[in-house]
């Protein structure tokens, strides 16, 4: 085994902001949820975030990426696959996942055209909300799987934000099956609200016959299965994963295994920023159950981490800081 978890996603760099929720009205943007934009629209937006805001931050970004990051942060071995311009931002992105130790092939192939941006503003209730061009990365294709690097890995990741490209799509399915066929386990993200309300059919189709692992959210879980009550959405969504892990926000977590449920506590903090908590939450989560831990230690690696990055500005965390957290559940 190469790699403990083998994850394909989109190759985005996020320009973080910190804005007003009149800004968000005045502009039209949906809080809190994922927005798509064409390149016009998004440059457009990008003027006005930083003539009235000042940009904050730049990072590499992209949720299944912002999960493979952590995991290799805490000591797993991971492998990426996305697509990426040959361009400046490309270059970027590349560089920062190599720095954190996630292995890719971005390297070998980059295609003409433009790397994919993600405006990510946050308001002063730590809320966040993008607005996302995928440029190239609305591309990513069966041709960018490199199912060689798949084969020899224990997880396939798959973040939902791949449903809204019907080429992507099929990259996800084809992904998928090949894990299958090779005893590879895999773990699919809702990843965002407007995922599971606009692609439903093309999430339904992602996860085919179920999951070894499925990540949501409240939010999602009710919205999916048409359920207004959590628990009947558990019931639903246990069908379809051996593992179901939902996050509620401050009231931390529970896992559900078979007839088997772990309630996890949150980690309380001051929020400062919700990006990419749901990301290191999987993150964690999957570097945990990749090295043995179980499903409560898994789950209580991943709180802590989680509550970090809310109350830190951005969505990943120092190495240095993933690794204090480690060392509290592997001692």
């Amino acid at each position: 085994m190469k790699y403990h978890v083998y994850g394909i996603g989109n190759a985005l760099v996020d320009k973080e902001f910190e804005v007003t929720d009149e800004f968000l009205k005045e502009q039209g943007i949906e809080k809190g949820m994922m927005t798509l934009l064409d390149q016009d629209q998004q440059e457009a937006l990008l003027k006005e975030l930083k003539s009235r805001f000042g940009l904050k931050k730049r990072a590499g970004g992209g949720s299944a990426a912002n999960s493979i990051v952590a995991i290799s942060q805490f000591g797993g071995k991971t492998f990426y696959a996305c697509k990426v311009a040959d361009d400046e931002t490309g270059d970027f992105y590349m560089k920062d996942l190599h720095e954190a130790g996630v292995k890719t092939r971005l390297d070998q192939i980059k295609g003409e055209g433009v790397t994919g941006k993600c405006m990510v503003m946050v308001t002063d209730d730590a809320e966040r909300t993008m607005n996302t061009f995928l440029g190239i990365t609305s591309d990513f294709s069966q041709d960018d799987l490199h199912l060689e690097d798949l084969k020899e890995s224990e997880y396939l990741y798959i973040e939902g934000y791949l449903v809204t490209s019907d080429v992507s799509r099929e990259a996800a399915i084809a992904a998928r099956n090949t894990a299958k066929e090779h005893g590879v386990k895999t773990a699919f993200t809702f990843s965002d609200p407007a995922m599971v309300t606009y692609f439903k059919d093309g999430v339904t189709e992602i996860i085919g016959d179920g999951v070894d692992v499925l990540f949501s959210n409240e939010e999602e879980a009710k919205t999916y299965t048409g359920k207004d009550n959590l628990n009947d959405a558990i019931v639903d969504l246990a069908k379809i994963a051996d593992k179901l892990v939902i996050t509620l926000g401050s009231k931390g977590a529970v896992v559900v295994s078979g007839d088997k449920r772990v309630n996890i506590e949150a980690s309380l903090v001051t929020a400062r920023d919700t990006n990419g908590a749901g990301d290191m939450f999987a993150g964690a989560f999957m570097f945990g159950i990749s090295q043995g831990m179980s499903d409560r230690d898994a789950g209580m690696l991943a709180s802590e981490s989680a509550a970090r990055i809310v109350a830190t500005f951005g969505a990943r965390l120092e190495k240095d800081t993933q690794q204090q957290i480690l060392n509290k559940y592997m001692s």
